[in-house]
This record gives structure tokens, sequence and C-alpha cells, in this order.
């Protein structure tokens, strides 16, 4: 190598235990030695683990800087490192640093941050409440209001959607706009985001080099048919269905999730609590007063027209009707949850177990919105019904898919268990805004994810395209599952005819929420980007009881 080395993320912290934390980041050099050193004075060290990422990939959608661009999907070289430091104590809030050494000898070391095991229970802790980055415009604006108003938090808890394909490196790590996720989360992007002809600079936010991150699988961290096309884009949009995998193959094919879909980039990149039956996919854990319960409740998304272009949610594009390899089959689910499926098992000796029995706090994370005004909670979250419409010489004329209403697994069968278990909060987001909702037993659902963008919120005239004439009625405004969203507490913002509104849908207005333990509030902030000078505004608090 001869230009000086350098990291390809800064350092950030996993899997934290009462006396250990995991430290990890990135480089594009397998090197000789990787090392966190930490301490009072940096007088302590540990060893790194390498491990080298198997499906990060660039291709010419890639948004990086090099020459010649990609002209189709190319591996990436990127290597993983992560050191355990260990022999913590409660209130440690330790400096730490990392070094890596290449092949040739030269180093390259990270800037000083901090680290602390998990906190028991009493710790005071200010929690981030976060989903659906996606490199959106507004996001680095988001987590460096977030720097600026609360200060150091003590977790992430990351709804999912983090990326928009996650074998695409460079979204993770060094897009050239400046809003990749890694730099965004630690204060290192450079966002120029435009409001009223004023160009403003956003760097993100310090966050994830101080505190761990816990995350759920959002659809964008699902990647569909491994290598079966010529773009990223195109492979993240081939997911199958693992049956459709199964009665396709034969004894000389690859494994069934390379002919379906695969979560291998999110899994090899997070070091996470696991489950034995759903090792990272979900899982629970204890920090400091809170059991967070984080569920796979996620679907492949398909587009809601009917016009037969595309692959869509109630229809096969009409291109692909006779040939059955490029159906996207609806929006079929990644992982089973109701009755019967393991993760089920799972969730409901969960939440007979002591350590959600006796929690002060206890919150449910999944991607999917059990309630919601946005777009993607329609239709109900349950198995796609395919029917096949046929010419009288055989050929296909029409296939569609129906989802029952009464089928919604989430409503159906997960919600009723969590409200008796007296969950006090389901966070989530995948329709990119602000609004809650509670139930008559006190369950409050939050979905805050108006961080970069947003798709708008369905009341009144802002209609959803659902199908007509479909054996089902497809809810077009409101909430399908029947729960009114809840009116901002403290400063609600106003539609076009001064009216309040009880969400927040809005390409120039970004929001973030926090929980504070020791209030037990959860405080919704909002930052208005054609203002870049304006404060962030306190909007909504609630209480979790």
């Amino acid at each position: 190598m001869n230009s000086a080395p350098q990291l390809l993320s800064d350092p950030f912290l996993q899997l934290p235990t009462e006396t250990t934390v995991n430290v990890v980041w990135f480089t594009e050099f397998v090197g000789t030695e990787h090392k966190v050193f930490y301490g009072k004075n940096l007088e302590h060290s540990a060893i790194a683990t390498t491990t080298k990422l198997s499906r990060t990939r660039e291709d010419q959608d890639s948004k990086i800087k090099i020459d010649p661009p990609y002209q189709q999907p190319a591996p990436r070289n990127i290597w993983r490192h992560e050191a355990t430091v260990r022999d913590l104590t409660f209130g440690d809030r330790l400096a730490y640093r990392v070094t890596s050494t290449t092949e040739d000898g030269k180093t390259v070391s990270s800037r000083e941050f901090t680290l602390a095991p998990k906190p028991p229970a009493g710790t005071p802790l200010k929690i981030l409440l976060t989903s659906d980055h996606q490199l959106k415009p507004m996001t680095a604006a988001n987590l460096q209001k977030v720097v600026e108003t609360v200060g150091r938090v003590d977790a992430v808890f990351f709804a999912g959607d983090m990326v928009n394909v996650p074998d695409r490196a460079s979204e993770w790590f060094d897009d050239s706009r400046g809003c990749a996720f890694f730099p965004c989360l630690q204060g290192r992007g450079s966002y120029d985001l435009t409001k009223n002809g004023n160009k403003t600079t956003y760097t993100g936010g310090e966050i994830i080099q101080h505190a761990p991150l816990f995350s759920t699988i959002g659809n964008h961290e699902v990647m569909g048919r491994y290598a079966h096309s010529d773009s990223l884009d195109g492979e993240f949009d081939d997911a199958v269905p693992r049956t459709i995998a199964k009665a396709r193959l034969n004894t000389r094919d690859r494994t069934i999730k390379d002919h379906s879909f695969n979560t291998d980039t999110y899994e090899e990149i997070f070091t996470l609590p696991k489950s034995d039956s759903g090792g990272k996919t979900y899982y629970a854990l204890s920090f400091g007063d809170i059991r967070l319960v984080v569920l796979y409740a996620t679907n492949s998304w398909r587009y809601p027209n009917l016009d037969g272009k595309f692959k869509g949610k109630y229809r096969e594009r009409e291109a692909d009707l006779n040939q059955p390899e490029n159906w996207g089959y609806g929006q079929h689910i990644f992982e089973a949850i109701a009755p019967g499926s393991s993760q089920y098992a799972w969730l409901q000796q969960e939440l007979c177990g002591p350590e959600f029995q006796q929690a002060k706090f206890k919150i449910v994370m999944l991607h999917h919105p059990p309630h919601s005004l946005g777009g993607n909670i329609v239709p109900a979250y349950t198995a796609p019904v395919q029917s096949i419409e046929r010419h009288e010489d055989g050929t296909t004329k029409a296939i569609r898919y129906e989802y029952p209403q009464d089928a919604d697994y989430l409503i159906r069968d997960v919600v009723p268990l969590l409200e008796a278990a007296n969950v006090q909060l389901v966070f989530y987001g995948h329709s990119h805004l602000w609004n809650r909702f509670v139930s008559p037993s006190g369950t409050h659902y939050l979905e805050t994810s108006n961080v970069g963008n947003s798709y708008g919120a369905h009341l009144g005239e802002n209609k959803r395209p659902v199908p007509v004439g479909y054996q089902e009625n497809y809810a077009a405004t409101g909430d399908p599952n029947g729960r009114e969203p809840i009116m901002p507490t403290i400063a609600p913002f106003f539609d076009d005819n001064g009216k309040p509104t009880p969400y927040i849908a809005s390409n120039n207005i970004t929001v973030f929420s926090i929980f504070d333990t020791v209030s037990s509030l959860i405080t919704s902030y909002a930052f208005d980007t054609r203002e870049p000078n304006s404060k962030v505004v306190k909007f909504d608090e609630f209480q979790l009881k």
C-alpha cells in the first residue's frame, strides 16, 4: 500500500454484558494485527478477531468514487475486526481507541471514544428510538440534532431498514453522497441538504462509538436470489418464498437461501444477542430496567400499482405471467410468526420468563407496523393467497394475490399476546412517518420512522392505492386495524387547512424519539430542515406506566 491506510469505519459497540463489551470496526485490508486499547490511560489492550464479509459488492448503481466505475455486480473486499473488552465493572466509562496494522507494517488508529458494560437495573438511561435511515436526505440532519439536543445516549434501538440494498457495501460505509449508514451514526457524514435555495451540510451524530446498537430486521436487510440478476437492485427485489426455492432445487444447486432470500450481510456486520431458535434474527435482552423483545416481522415489499408493469402486492407483472421463474409471489413473509411457528413459541416462552415478568419496562421492537396511517400497513400481514386465471389454451391470463384481513398474524396472533403480557411499548417503523396509538389496555404503539423522508399519511383525501373489485376490502385511509391515532400532546403540527394532525409525514420536518428511563417518558422531537438555524421542537410526550 503506497498511501496511508485508513479505517473504513469508526469503531462501534456491540453486545455489552455485565463485564464485557465488543468493539467492532472495518477495513479494506486484512492486515496483520488489529487491537483495541482501553482504560484511563489506554493502558489495556485486546486483540481483535478478523473475518471477511462474504457478500459485500458494488455495481453500476453504486454511488462510489472509483475509476473506472463498476459495470456489473463485483465483490468488494471488506474485513471486520471485533475485540472483546473484559473485566469491566458497573460504573465504568472508559476511553478506548482502535489500531489496525497493514501487511507492510503501517498503522492507522481511530480517535478516542468511550465504552461501558451493560447497565444493571436502576441505571438512568436515555435510549434513541429510530429506524428507516436508508441514506435518505434528512438522516444526517436528524442524527446531528439528536446529539445537539440530548447529548450522549446510552443505546440505540433500531427498528429496521438501515440501508436500501444490504449487499451494496458503499451504502454502509462510504456512499459518495455523504449519507451512508455508519458515517451518519458516527458523526462522519457530509450530506448537502438544500432547502429554499440554501444548502446546509450535515454530518450526522457521534452516537454508536459510545452506545451499543440493537436492531431488528426490516425488509431492507433482506437480499433476494443470490447472483440471479445483473444489478444489486434487481437481486434485492428478487426474493422468493423458501417453499418455492425448495421445490425448484436439485442436487447440483446451491443452498436454499441462495435461491430464495438471505440476511447474510446484516448478520455478518452486527453482533447481537441470540435466541436458540432464531439466532440473531429474533432475540431478547435486559438493558437496565428494560426488557427488549426483538421480533423478525417483515415481508418482501412489492409495488401497490395495478397496471401490471411491476411485481405487485396484488398481481404479477404482465410480462411475467407465463414465466414462473420471474414471479414475485406478492408480499410474502420472510419468517413465520403465526401460532405453530418457532418464533411464536419462542415469544410465548419469553413473555412468561422471569426476565420479562420482572422488568420495569417491557418493550417489543419489530419492523412491520401493527397500527399505522402509512401505506405499508396495507395489505394485512399474512401469507398471500394466489389465484391464477387461465386462457382456454392453458396460458396464464392473470395472477392475483389476496390478503385476508382476519388472518393478519400480528393483529390476530401477536398483539393479543403482547397486550395480555402488559407490554408497555411496541416500537416499529416501515412507513416513514411519525404516529402513535394506544390500546384500551394501555399498550402504546409508536412509529417514529420519519427520519429521512416520508411517503405520506393516509387520512382524508390522501388514499392508499388499493384494488377495487377484489375479494377483500383493503383500507384506503386510516389504520386498517381499527385504532385512532393520538394527537401530539405538546405542539402538534397543522395541515394546510390549519387543523392539527395526529402525525408527521413530511420531507422537510424530521423526527426522533428518546426514551428516558428515569422519568419513564418517551419524548418526540422535530426539526424543520427548511430553517437550519431553528431550534428542535419537543412536540409529543407520553409516559410508560
